[in-house]
């Protein structure tokens, strides 16, 4: 029969750290070997984002591989899509963090006039029901419109977007970040 340890600090001390240690061992190990998957998957959904809102642009290159920012744009990342050399287009993934819940993930795609192509949502914690409409056929009103030309803050605030019905905040914070994305496209030119 085993002899049972004494129950004192030194004892309960050195099992609760090799519990520790064992449990710290395998999320390492579990993390290194799931890590490239998990990077893979991620670069899988940013390239299936910039797609979607390049839908319809010719390009010959891979606008993931060129991707660039912009000094005073922190977190925005531009991927210029080009057909022979020219610009054809660029896919920004852009941010606001006027979200209702939090920060509200766009890619927006411009052509090379500023206008809009196409927009997709990447991420967001807004309440469901509500703010997570921005990912339905709402977001299209953007489509075709150029912020340098056209108003796109919502109607209560003088612009030309309908809101969400129930969710200003989360449509201003959509508004925002497509503003944001034009801003960057036009600072950061055809690099």
């Amino acid at each position: 029969m085993a002899k049972k340890l004494e129950s004192n600090f030194v004892n309960m001390f050195v099992v609760l750290l090799v519990i520790g240690l064992v449990a710290a061992l395998a999320l390492g190990f579990t993390y290194s070997k799931t890590r490239p998957e998990i990077e893979a998957a991620a670069q899988k959904k940013q390239e299936k984002n910039i797609t979607a809102v390049l839908e319809g642009i010719t390009y010959d290159n891979k606008p993931l591989a060129e991707k660039y920012t912009v000094d005073g744009f922190d977190g925005l990342e531009l991927y210029p899509a080009r057909q022979g050399g020219e610009l054809a287009g660029v896919a920004v993934k852009t941010v606001s963090p006027s979200g209702y819940s939090g920060n509200v993930w766009l890619m927006v795609g411009f052509k090379p006039d500023g206008t809009i192509n196409r927009t997709s949502v990447v991420e967001h914690k807004e309440t469901p029901g509500l703010g997570t409409k921005m990912d339905t056929p709402w977001k299209d009103q953007y489509n075709g419109k150029n912020p340098g030309t056209n108003n796109i803050k919502v109607r209560k605030d003088g612009g030309e977007i309908d809101a969400i019905t129930a969710a200003t905040i989360s449509s201003r914070a959509f508004s925002d970040a497509v503003q944001k994305a034009y801003d960057a496209f036009k600072k950061g030119g055809e690099k």
